[in-house]
């Protein structure tokens, strides 16, 4: 009889088994993932695992940048804008260039002695920069494959300060001695030129204060700009002025009355010097050794000393004589006419016909002609007849309009009160001080 039951064979078990085997890995598969979603999710807000995480930067250079460099020098005699270029124009680049140059500032007044500068990228040029004067520079530059030229204002940094000296010996040394640069004591006696004269009239304890504007570039003191305001004590007597625009005329200078501190003619022709020989129609002539007049006065000073016009003229002569030496003759007006002998030589652009103003270099200390040393013969005549310069009462020039005079007036006082604050400083620090001896002649 046969028995219903039959045992399963072994493959069919192994098959179920392996499933079971195979279902519980893919089950383990699929916790383990969504768990490591579920991770990966909270890890986004967790600054814990931010922190330990951090994130792969790759390191970029920078392209090296272009390397400015700038020569700076002065231009040296007898040199060039083809020289001085040269390296970096062709012949025919730097004659195109000059002949631009005509209508902004001509090649040919570059002058030895003034400083410019070669700015270059990578050795390629990119500017010149040229020093006209304090005021002005010549500007050549590249943009792109264009090359620019201007004349433009050199930028200073203004600072108005208030310097004051006393006079031991000269103007001169007392600005130097004050610490401030010997251009101030030339700007000085410009102001004051028409009231003191600075060779005779000066006395030891003379003073002067000026308010006057520095000139900066790059913090280092480049001159002087204007005097707004000065004053000079002579021999007790206080002279005042301030610098004043009148309307659309060329800025002056005027007393605190608003008079003009100019006058028609200098007080000398030229300045910080000494009187060799004064106003005579008898005087021993020291080279021929006879007694006859001398309607001049001698200024002894150095060879090359720059002389001045006294006055606004025209030059009517100009040569040489063996006596007089080098010499020059300007017609005034008035009647009034200058001459100036002995020079060693003229200034450029004087000829005769020329006109000149007043305080213009118009030549040059010297010793030519009959002469035994470096000096200036100075002459003057009205209507063709000697007077003597030291003695001439000249007329003022215009005083400030009265149109302007509330404009003076707005101007000018402050500027009074800030001279006469610092004026009592010193009396009363003199005060404090040893009693002063009495004013004493310079010799």
């Amino acid at each position: 009889m046969t028995n219903g039951y039959q045992q399963p064979h072994d493959s069919a078990e192994r098959s179920a088994s392996g499933f079971r085997t195979l279902h519980a890995i893919l089950l383990g598969v699929f916790v383990l993932l969504a768990g490591l979603a579920l991770l990966l999710t909270n890890a986004g807000s967790n600054p814990e695992l931010e922190a330990r995480v951090a994130p792969f930067q790759a390191e970029i250079s920078a392209p090296p940048q272009p390397a400015p460099e700038e020569l700076a020098a002065v231009v040296p005699a007898g040199s060039s804008m083809t020289a001085l270029l040269g390296d970096y124009f062709s012949p025919g680049e730097i004659l195109e260039l000059n002949k631009r140059s005509r209508d902004i500032f001509p090649f040919t007044r570059i002058c030895a002695g003034h400083p410019y500068r070669i700015q270059t990228v990578d050795g390629i040029f990119s500017a010149f920069i040229y020093e006209i004067d304090s005021e002005e520079e010549l500007l050549i530059s590249r943009n792109g494959e264009q090359i620019d030229m201007e004349r433009k204002p050199i930028h200073y940094d203004i600072v108005v300060e208030q310097v004051r000296g006393e006079i031991t010996s000269s103007l001169f040394d007392a600005v130097t001695s004050s610490g401030e640069e010997p251009e101030l004591a030339i700007a000085l006696a410009d102001i004051f030129g028409w009231d003191i004269n600075f060779i005779l009239d000066l006395r030891v304890g003379d003073s002067f204060q000026a308010l006057v504007e520095k000139r900066f570039r790059k913090g280092e003191l480049a001159g002087y700009g204007d005097i707004l305001a000065a004053e000079f004590v002579n021999q007790g007597r206080s002279f005042k002025a301030f610098r004043f625009a009148d309307g659309e005329q060329k800025a002056s200078f005027y007393n605190e009355n608003g008079e003009n501190m100019r006058k028609a003619f200098l007080k000398a022709p030229l300045s910080f010097t000494r009187i060799s020989s004064g106003y005579s129609m008898r005087r021993l002539h020291p080279v021929t050794k006879t007694v006859k007049p001398h309607p001049a006065i001698d200024y002894a000073a150095p060879v090359g000393t720059p002389v001045k016009t006294v006055g606004d003229g025209t030059v009517t002569r100009k040569g040489y004589a063996s006596g007089n030496g080098n010499y020059l003759e300007v017609t005034h007006s008035n009647g009034y006419s200058s001459m100036y002998l002995h020079l060693k030589g003229f200034a450029r652009g004087i000829k005769k016909g020329a006109r000149v103003s007043q305080g213009q270099v118009i030549g040059y200390v010297g010793s030519s002609g009959m002469s035994t040393g470096p000096h200036l013969d100075f002459r003057m005549k009205r209507y063709g007849s000697p007077i003597n310069p030291l003695k001439l009462k000249a007329p003022a020039a215009a005083a400030v309009s009265t149109e302007h005079a509330a404009e003076f007036q707005q101007l000018m006082t402050p500027l009074l009160a800030q001279l006469e604050r610092q004026d009592l400083r010193a009396r009363v620090a003199g005060l404090a001080g040893n009693e002063q001896a009495a004013p004493s002649e310079i010799n």
